[in-house]
């Protein structure tokens, strides 16, 4: 899952910025007007409130829409919005997040229920003839299986890709 906001980036030059100018994480914040534990918590890669995100980016002398990401469509998969969070947290190292995100990943993979009954009521039930009805669920039969091996195929692509 994708922050609106490049915080990597914004980190990224806020520390590079206050080298460059020699200050300390006290100082700079001072120039900034913004408290120092927000400052360090940016350098640390935590978004700051909006308020302060406006004066560090003026600070920085840079255009505010510079960190905004596009926007980005996409199914969202759960086990990678945990891993997401789980390598954003400043309690686990890396290797530990990593560690943790795959066996979510392989739990959920071994318990997502993937094929869920689909109920359909049809209100011209009574109307339809004994062909019309075999032909409709000979259809449904075949869309469902269409759409069972693509899942399938996205999944193993994804698992092995």
């Amino acid at each position: 899952m994708s922050e609106p906001v490049d915080i990597d980036q914004l980190k990224t030059l806020v520390a590079g910025e206050r080298k460059r100018r020699g200050l300390s994480l006290r100082a700079a914040a001072q120039q900034a007007d913004v408290p120092f534990n927000t400052l360090a918590r940016v350098e640390k890669g935590y978004l700051p409130d909006l308020a302060n995100f406006r004066r560090i980016v003026e600070w920085l002398g840079l255009a505010p829409e510079r960190f905004f990401q596009p926007a980005q469509v996409r199914a969202v998969d759960t086990p990678e919005v945990i891993a997401h969070h789980l390598a954003r947290d400043p309690n686990l190292s890396d290797a530990a997040a990593e560690k943790i995100a795959g066996l979510v990943r392989e739990l959920y993979t071994s318990l997502a229920v993937t094929n869920r009954p689909i109920k359909v009521h049809l209100r011209a039930a009574s109307t339809f003839t004994p062909d019309a009805s075999r032909m409709l669920g000979e259809l449904l039969g075949d869309i469902q299986h269409t759409l069972t091996n693509k899942h399938d195929r996205t999944r193993h692509d994804a698992a092995n890709g």
